[in-house]
């Protein structure tokens, strides 16, 4: 359980920075794309 929260973690802190580095216009897009990213990684998960 522990690996799944650590390569959840991981993962969502890469696309994180990598929505910056893509120049997200707005704080809110950059918010949807991090929600997005957090529900693709919740999938995976279960």
């Amino acid at each position: 359980m522990k690996s799944h929260l650590k390569s959840a973690l991981i993962i969502l802190i890469s696309l994180s920075l990598l929505g910056l580095s893509a120049g997200c216009k707005t704080a809110n897009g950059f918010g949807q794309d991090v929600e997005k990213a957090g529900e693709k990684i919740q999938e995976k998960t279960q």
